[in-house]
């Protein structure tokens, strides 16, 4: 695969007059060798990538349906090698939600999630924002080294959805970046202050009955 590209994908039904779709920017994070760039390329071009090969960035974009929603996906596939760590902060401010990845069949991997998931929440300067964690490889189960209940404990005790997942056979692909795009839109609804009322009407003010002379 080529580096440092932007690659598309979506369905039709977006052209033509009309308001445009509302724009998410997701990033992908997680270890190396954890299967981001399979997802999103699953995800985006509905293609499974076989061979690991490290990525550095990948953009991709997609437009597809939320819940009946038109949405414009723009995804970051970021590196997972500890080399390329300091480009990860520029990504997580430019973030509007987050898919935190982790191999069930690679224990190293779900041990780094804490340390992202702490600096996601440092440079975002809040206690929570939209993520939503994966554990990818579900079709490696005979391999398991990370236990589901152990994930959904670590996913309750940091308020994130938790999934399992597969690129290979597509199992809870597009379910994880629409559960993503939910979270966002919870989250943009929960900071949008409530429109306040027009002032209520009231009687016009009497006339004066006076006269001028």
């Amino acid at each position: 695969m080529e580096r440092g590209r932007e690659r598309s994908g979506g369905v039709g039904g977006f052209g033509g007059a009309g308001a445009p779709p509302e724009r998410f920017r997701l990033v992908v994070l997680g270890g190396g060798g954890v299967g981001k760039s399979a997802l999103s390329v699953r995800f985006v071009q509905s293609y499974f990538v076989p061979d690991y090969d490290p990525t550095i960035e990948d953009s991709y974009t997609k437009l597809c349906t939320v819940d009946g929603v038109p949405a414009r996906l723009d995804i970051l596939d970021t590196a997972g090698q500890e080399e390329f760590g300091a480009m990860r902060e520029q990504y997580l401010r430019a973030g509007d939600g987050f898919l935190l990845v982790f191999a069930i069949n690679d224990r190293d991997s779900f041990g780094v999630l804490p340390r992202l998931h702490g600096q996601i929440l440092r440079v975002k300067d809040r206690d929570d924002v939209p993520t939503v964690m994966v554990g990818n490889k579900a079709d490696l189960l005979p391999q398991r080294q990370v236990p589901r209940e152990e994930a959904q404990a670590f996913a309750r005790q940091n308020r994130l959805r938790y999934l399992e997942a597969s690129a290979k056979t597509q199992l809870n692909v597009d379910e994880a970046f629409h559960e993503l795009v939910r979270a966002v839109r919870r989250f943009r609804e929960q900071e949008t202050p409530p429109a306040l009322p027009p002032p209520p009407r009231g009687k016009d003010p009497p006339r004066c009955p006076c006269a001028l002379l």
